[in-house]
Formats: structure tokens, C-alpha cells, sequence
């Protein structure tokens, strides 16, 4: 078959992003041609500019849908949201009936609550074509705090009737079981579990001559602990959980404890415990401002390095990119503090490249991830917020963590039966070869 994988972004270092990918791998070994539909240029990408996630008209519809009617009254938000869905409509209809597509994937498009148009201007182009649709919902709209408040019945109206919508000719795909059983309790809809997975009969990532250098690139001394987190930074990873974490190793007993002898790889720890942000920046200036602020009062380096980190390695302008495969393989130890996940890429991220993790127990952990029994530093399934919105976990816990985090850091033997261990269950129950079961029922 001809299937088209649609999203707002493609082959970028998002969730989303990365799982289509993972998709058109299986989908082509299966015998399907595949295609991208998106709203930027990627290879064998159907572009359409609508639909990508930083587009104006898009941005200024939803500040309108869900914060504040500022721009239209009532009736001209109406008006603008369907003549943006017509455009999208012709050009999916266009590309559809050109690349003679017979499956549609939209990906968080019929979940998200993100793009009213695209949900829209797709259904509208799916129905007109007779073509099938298999959804893939990583993210609902109930789920973000952003879309409960609509600002008019319509939007209101559109988020019940395409957010998915209904038909003999679509199938549900989510990525847990707690979407699972909110999908068919809110909307009356069944579905197909489909988890994240990730390649674990690819090579293992290891120090080679392109990457040999990225400490040095960022600063970061061969002497220092690299405590890495490689999401995006977004307030709900709670990446302030993880500095607090490090700021309880900075304290005199802990730092004594790792400079005490060497590390689990032999070498002697004499430099300082630096935290690498490797993700893109998608926060309010508000929530990094307090990252920036906490970091300091802990006295923590702070490294924000995106700006040479990419979803593969290339030189641009004589800057050298790296991977973000690359980043991990320097890390000493990886934070996954993350409060709400869909289900969790750097978690299986972690687990492909043999990386101890510090991992708050997000709800979806807790009820799909708990049960296979990896070994994690927990940051416990409760939190609470304070004054400046700022997640936080009991002390006790805190310090329970941090004398774990040194186990895996000092006790080389240890470290290895817990990674590796960590990997063979991530590659019975997460590989490709595992998502390709699924897709053969779905398609």
C-alpha cells in the first residue's frame, strides 16, 4: 500500500518525530511505499506550510481558541479556522490523489487539540478521497492543562466532534493503556496499544572519532561527571527535580564520597558534576529563568547545548553537529524527571545506551513500565508544587536518590548487571521487531 505518515513536524528530535520514523522502517520492510506529509522540508516530505507547528495563522488560532478572543469575535474565528481547514483540505486532497496514498497516519493532528484546521481540512480531504485513516494519538487534548479552557462553543464543539474523529474507515492507534481506556471512556472509541520503541539491534552508540570531542566542544573536562538530560526542556519534564538531585551530591559528604577512589569506569573524579541540557528550548522564559536561578543557588555548571546537537551529525557554516545519540554516550549518568509523558522516548533511549537513569514515576511508568521491573533511581509517583510552580519531591526521597545515583557512579560491577539487565527487557518488550507485529494487524 501507499501510506502517508502526517504530522506538524518531521524528523526532528520530538517524541512524535522520531516514532514516525520507527514506523516508516517497519511499514517498508513489510513491502508499503511511505511517505511524510508535514509542514517542513524533510526527505520524501509532502510539504505543507500550514500545517507546521510554528505557523503564524495556526499560532495566532490558538491563542484565540484556548487563552483569550482578542483577534475575532466569535463568528470570525469561526470563519478563519474553516478557511485555513480548506486550504489544508485541497492540498492533502491534492497530494493524496497525486501519490495515489491509500492510509493516512495523522499523528497527534486528531488527538492534540494543536491544529483546529488540520484536523479539520485532513478529515475533510480523507472523506472527499474514500481513503483509510490509522490515528496515531500520542497526546489527547484532556491531557494539557493549554486546551481546557476553549474560548468559544465552536472550538469547543470541534474538539469533541475531530479530536479523533469517528468512521468505518479509521482506527485508533495510543500509545498506553491509560489513553486507552480514557479514549473509549470520553469518546466511546476503541484502540490498538501501540508503544514507543526503539532500534536495540542497532549498533551501540560508542566514542568514536566524530564525538570524541564533544566534551571538550561544551566544555566539559574528561575529569567532570556529565549528568545528562536529553529531553526538551519543557516545565513539565520537571527538570528541576533533577537539580535538586545534583544539588544534594554537591553537598561536602556526597562530593567526598565521589572523589573517594575512582568511578565506575576507573578513571578519578577531580573535576566538577556538570548538568548538559541537550534538548531544544520549548519553556517560557519564566520556567528557564528558575532552572538558571536553582542551578546556581546549588552551585551546579549549567550547559545548554542544543545549538550543536541535531537529529544526525553534519557540519553547517564550520560548525560541527552531533547527534543526540552522541550526548549519551558522554553522559556518566542521564535525568528523567519528566512529571507527563505520552509513554517515553529517552526512557528508551536511556535503556538502548546502557545509561543508569534517575526517573520520576510519571503516571504512564507507573502503570505500563513499572510492571517489567527496570532499574531506575526513583523520584517516586507523587509531587506536589510550590510558590514559583515548581515541581518538588519529599527530602527524604531526594536524599534516597542521591546516595543511589553515587552507587551507579562509583561501583563499576554494579552499574553494569543494572544497564544491561535494563537493556534486554527494553529489547523484548520495545524493539522494532515487536512494533512490526503490530503494524502487520493495523495495516
Amino acid at each position: 500500500m501507499n501510506i502517508a505518515l502526517c504530522h506538524f513536524r518531521i524528523g526532528e528530535t520530538d517524541g512524535v518525530s522520531l516514532e514516525m520514523e520507527k514506523w516508516k522502517v517497519e511499514l517498508e520492510k513489510q513491502g508499503h511505499k511511505v511517505i511524510y506529509i508535514g509542514g517542513n522540508a524533510y526527505e520524501d516530505t509532502e510539504v505543507i506550510e500550514e500545517l507546521y507547528y510554528k505557523n503564524a495563522l495556526n499560532d495566532k488560532i490558538v491563542a484565540n481558541s484556548y487563552l483569550k478572543l482578542t483577534d475575532y469575535i466569535e463568528d470570525g474565528l469561526k470563519e478563519e479556522i474553516n478557511k485555513a481547514a480548506k486550504v489544508i483540505e485541497e492540498k492533502i486532497a491534492e497530494v493524496i490523489r497525486r501519490r495515489n496514498i491509500e492510509v493516512i497516519v495523522p499523528n497527534n493532528i486528531w488527538s492534540l487539540g494543536w491544529g483546529l484546521p488540520a484536523a479539520i481540512g485532513i478529515y475533510n480531504a480523507v472523506k472527499s478521497t474514500g481513503i483509510r485513516a490509522v490515528v496515531h494519538n500520542h497526546d489527547f487534548y484532556w491531557e494539557r492543562e493549554k486546551y481546557s479552557k476553549p474560548t468559544t462553543d465552536y472550538v469547543k464543539e470541534l474538539l469533541e466532534t475531530y479530536f479523533p474523529p469517528k468512521g468505518d474507515n479509521i482506527k485508533n492507534a495510543v500509545i498506553n493503556s491509560i489513553a486507552q481506556g480514557e479514549l473509549k471512556e470520553r469518546k466511546g472509541v476503541d484502540s490498538t496499544i501501540v508503544p514507543n520503541v526503539f532500534d536495540f539491534s542497532a549498533d551501540l552508540w560508542e566514542i568514536d572519532d566524530y564525538n570524541k570531542d564533544f566534551r571538550e566542544v561544551i566544555g566539559v573536562k574528561e575529569e567532570d561527571i556529565l549528568i545528562l538530560q536529553a529531553t526538551r526542556v519543557t516545565e513539565r519534564k520537571a527538570i528541576e527535580l533533577a537539580l535538586d538531585t545534583i544539588g544534594k551530591l554537591m553537598e561536602e559528604e556526597n562530593m567526598s564520597a565521589l572523589r573517594e577512589g575512582s568511578l565506575y569506569d576507573g578513571k578519578k573524579f577531580t573535576g566538577d558534576i556538570v548538568f548538559v541540557m541537550a534538548g531544544l528550548i520549548e519553556c517560557e522564559e519564566k520556567y528557564l529563568n528558575a532552572l538558571k536561578k536553582k542551578a546556581e543557588a546549588y552551585n551546579i555548571k549549567l550547559k545548554l547545548v542544543n545549538s550543536v546537537i541535531d537529529s544526525y551529525r553534519y557540519t553547517k557554516d564550520g560548525v560541527k553537529m552531533y547527534s543526540l545519540w552522541d550526548a549519551y554516550v558522554h553522559a556518566d549518568f542521564v535525568t528523567y524527571p519528566s512529571i507527563l509523558e505520552g509513554f517515553g522516548n529517552q526512557f528508551l533511549e536511556g535503556l538502548f545506551a546502557k545509561k543508569p537513569m534517575l526517573v520520576y514515576e510519571y503516571p504512564v511508568y507507573a502503570k505500563d513500565l513499572r510492571k517489567i521491573g527496570f532499574n531506575i533511581v526513583s523520584l517516586g509517583e507523587t509531587h506536589q508544587v510550590d510558590e514559583e510552580g515548581l515541581v518538588k519531591v519529599d527530602e527524604a526521597i531526594i536524599n534516597r536518590a542521591a546516595k543511589e545515583v553515587i552507587t551507579y557512579l562509583k561501583d563499576g560491577e554494579y552499574r553494569k548487571v543494572k544497564v544491561e539487565d535494563n537493556f534486554e527487557k527494553g529489547k523484548k518488550y520495545f524493539s522494532y521487531e515487536a512494533l512490526g507485529e503490530i503494524l502487520k494487524s493495523l495495516f
